[in-house]
């Protein structure tokens, strides 16, 4: 199934997701939180085999560079959670995935250490149509740990105007998931970051 279809008949599917914590009404007068981050579409393009590697970055790579950092907690928001995989993949500059090389270009994954954390260095994705409408630029995750719940989903790009007509960027439980590129040194080198919180089994 090309991207093109694949988008039109999932478009209805959609789910959204927050990641930094968002507010339920659990019962009249009652408020709870919860900073689980929850399920959006894997899509047509996952790849099994992505190498273990931070560094996303090659020879002639086109596109503005980040590094897209954050850690893997439970689901009582503060556990870091050791040995998780983290699973991500993007398309380049101008939409394209990488669906066949053996090189696997922006696809990667990590392993958690003991402070839970992840890094990849990578770039700013580009856009691709779905339908008559470009799909924000955005990254996918996948994410795994012992006796928590796998995750599927994917962050967007503050201030990027296709968001708002997105199917799964505009969702309002999205909104956690938009984030700021910012200077992250003295040198000015742009990261973004992305805590991800899993629910137990």
């Amino acid at each position: 199934m090309d991207r093109k279809s694949f988008l039109k008949k999932s478009a209805l599917a959609a789910f959204s997701m927050s990641v930094m914590g968002y507010v339920v009404e659990a019962s009249p007068k009652k408020w709870m939180s919860t900073c689980e981050t929850t399920n959006d579409i894997l899509g047509p393009f996952y790849r099994e085999g992505a190498p273990e590697r931070s560094n996303m970055l090659f020879e002639g790579i086109k596109g503005n560079e980040i590094t897209l950092k954050g850690k893997v907690l439970g689901n009582d928001c503060t556990t870091v959670l050791e040995n998780a995989i983290v699973e991500v993949w993007h398309c380049d500059t101008e939409g394209n995935y990488d669906n066949d090389s053996n090189k696997y270009l922006h696809r990667a994954k990590a392993i958690t250490g003991q402070d839970g954390s992840y890094s990849f260095k990578t770039i700013i994705p580009g856009k691709y149509l779905n339908g008559k409408l470009y799909r924000p630029s955005h990254i996918h995750f996948r994410v795994r740990a012992k006796d928590h719940k796998e995750l599927v989903s994917q962050i967007y790009f503050a201030g990027d105007p296709h968001i708002t007509e997105d199917p799964w960027a505009s969702q309002k439980k999205a909104v956690h998931r938009v984030l700021p590129v910012f200077p992250d040194d003295i040198t000015a080198s742009l990261s973004v970051e992305f805590d991800i919180f899993l629910s137990n089994l």
